[in-house]
């Protein structure tokens, strides 16, 4: 993606299944739990680089000493921040520390990268989130992949019962309502013990027993609306992972005899643990994978599975296209443009060179060319050495710069990415170049079609490998006003172009009438224009002043899009069909603020 969004973050959750000695001896390392930890958070990085957290619980420690650690550094050299300060980075070869001892005597891990979503930052709203009590069972550490739309109405929820969280944001809200729900979870647990007539010590070991972290998951999840992989485990040892039951944000799982582990994606579990694909498996959806203090597992049904709502985004742009099932999509994403842009190049091959915008497009690149061979006649004129491919496009060093005026700004903007001259002959050679998505298409309009038009092209194909995003996204991802969607700005222009300003009236009165969440009333925005109108109106808005070269937009349908990635149906970036009622409440008064900001 030519300009980079802020998304969903990324967890990884260990849980250590033998006595540390076994890792010992086996693995001739006292620090093999967060060996992985440290590689699971580096394989994920690309999910989160405004900071990371990492904690451990350490179920030996004795009374009266540490046994719940955290660690929490901002940046994008964050995670190696954290494995510093307990000397556990590779550079570090130090006495170990009682701190260290702490982390190295641990069985339960997690950590968390983070994207905020929210627009809040700072290190107090960086994960893991932790809630301190003297009773084990009751401390309580959270970290997760999420975005909740209904935030206010659990706020006032806990508000209403006495609560009073110290900040406003679903990270600590969540951190509170689950942690009242574990309180009432072992107050349970007390009552029980005692009418056994257990005393002292003894109810402690009950309690820590015989809690069930299903039934905190099951009367905490149940309020919330949004997309989410919630992830925890408590001082007394034990641990889940939680999955929204439309399956939004993803989640993946391995065990053995001697390790239990959750990420955010299957490749990386893979890599850490080298294993095969068929070794990891997915979360199911509205079930938690819940680990005892015993280091036995389950998978519980917390809430009952909705329609499957799989971020599709995920498969086009946001996880790593190392994993198998997830390179092939991107590959076919490519590849069934093909028809397309031979049209929009009038099948002119001789005269045309491909290219991509580094660096996530490039799998649909190959799979786009791929596609432009198995085109040629055999025996044609072209043979399959011949389809041109040139790296065009080079990604320069992102400037910073303390200047304010605009003008300035965009100036150097447009120097973020450089070309490479000579790759076109001037006006005789189509460009015909991929992304992996256009979103706002700021970069486009500042910098991609500036540099391009230097090398002057007979035409521009600028291809997009997904559909147009027309709504904002509400489960996890910086997505959240209509106006900064240029499809959204074409889709307009076009209204008010053709006097259809009443449309506009029509579905702002609809988005304050519906109270329900039931239908997308932002929807009828765009039903009066085809694909190809909106994509030549974003033309005209990204175009910059004085561009000489023709561009046309190609981008993917909905139906390539689902047959390229047939288990992932969650498309609402694109159709505006949002998986909760809490997603369609949100765009509606992101339509509602954008008529009264009188944009």
């Amino acid at each position: 993606m030519a300009e980079q969004l802020k998304h969903e973050c990324g967890v990884a959750l260990i849980r250590l299944l033998k006595p540390q000695n076994y890792y010992s001896q086996k693995y001739g390392t006292q620090s093999y739990g967060l060996n992985k930890l440290y590689l699971m958070m580096e394989k994920q990085h690309n999910r989160g680089q405004e900071g990371a957290g990492i904690a451990c619980v350490n179920m030996n420690a004795a009374v009266g000493t540490e046994y719940m650690f955290r660690e929490k550094a901002l940046g994008k050299n964050a995670i190696t921040e954290v494995f510093e300060r307990i000397h556990l980075t590779p550079s570090h070869r130090k006495e170990a520390s009682p701190m260290e001892e702490g982390w190295k005597g641990a069985s339960l891990y997690m950590g968390h990268l983070r994207y905020s979503t929210t627009g809040k930052s700072g290190l107090q709203y960086v994960h893991p989130f932790l809630r301190r009590n003297n009773w084990r069972a009751k401390n309580l550490c959270l970290c997760g992949n999420f975005n909740m739309t209904n935030i206010d109405e659990i706020f006032k929820k806990i508000v209403e019962q006495g609560q009073s969280p110290r900040i406003y944001s679903d990270s600590y809200i969540t951190l509170e309502w689950m942690g009242h729900r574990l309180d009432r979870e072992v107050e349970r647990c007390f009552v029980e013990a005692k009418a056994q007539s257990l005393k002292g010590t003894d109810i402690t070991r009950y309690i820590e027993e015989h809690v069930q972290m299903a039934n905190v998951l099951r009367t905490t999840m149940a309020d919330y609306d949004g997309g989410y992989v919630m992830c925890g485990m408590t001082g007394s040892g034990e641990m889940f992972a939680v999955r929204d039951p439309w399956g939004i944000r993803p989640a993946f799982f391995y065990k053995d005899e001697e390790v239990i582990a959750v990420a955010s994606e299957r490749a990386v579990l893979q890599t850490t643990f080298d294993l095969s694909y068929e070794e990891v498996q997915e979360l199911p959806a509205g079930q938690a994978l819940i680990i005892h203090k015993d280091g036995t597992s389950a998978l519980e049904t917390i809430l009952e599975a909705q329609q499957p709502s799989a971020c599709s985004f995920e498969r086009i742009y946001f996880s790593r296209g190392s994993d198998r099932d997830i390179y092939l999509e991107r590959k076919r994403l490519g590849e069934q443009l093909t028809p397309t842009i031979l049209r929009a190049i009038d099948g002119d091959l001789a005269h045309t060179v491909f290219s991509y915008i580094p660096n996530t497009a490039e799998v649909a690149f190959h799979g786009m060319t791929d596609g432009v061979r198995k085109s040629l006649p055999c025996g044609g004129v072209l043979e399959e050495a011949d389809v041109r491919i040139e790296k065009v496009v080079w990604k320069d060093i992102k400037l910073r710069t303390f200047i304010t005026d605009n003008a300035e700004r965009n100036d150097l903007a447009a120097h973020v990415y450089d070309i490479t001259y000579g790759s076109v002959q001037p006006y005789e050679d189509n460009l015909v170049i991929i992304d992996d998505s256009i979103v706002r298409g700021t970069t486009l309009r500042e910098s991609i079609f500036k540099i391009l038009d230097r090398l002057h092209p007979k035409k521009i194909v600028m291809v997009s490998s997904s559909p147009q995003i027309r709504y904002p996204d509400y489960y996890g991802i910086d997505m959240s006003h209509l106006e900064e969607l240029c499809a959204f700005r074409a889709a307009i222009a076009l209204l008010k172009e053709r006097g259809m300003e009443q449309v506009i009236a029509d579905v702002y009165k609809a988005c304050k009438e519906e109270k329900g969440g039931v239908k997308n009333h932002v929807r009828a925005i765009y039903e009066p224009f085809s694909v190809e109108e909106i994509s030549r109106k974003i033309v005209e808005i990204l175009r910059p002043e004085g561009m000489q070269a023709p561009v046309e937009l190609v981008f993917q349908s909905i139906e390539g899009l689902h047959h390229a990635c047939p288990n992932h149906a969650g498309d609402w970036y694109f159709t505006g069909h949002y998986p909760t009622p809490g997603g369609i409440r949100m765009v509606h008064q992101a339509f509602i603020n954008y008529v009264e900001k009188g944009e």
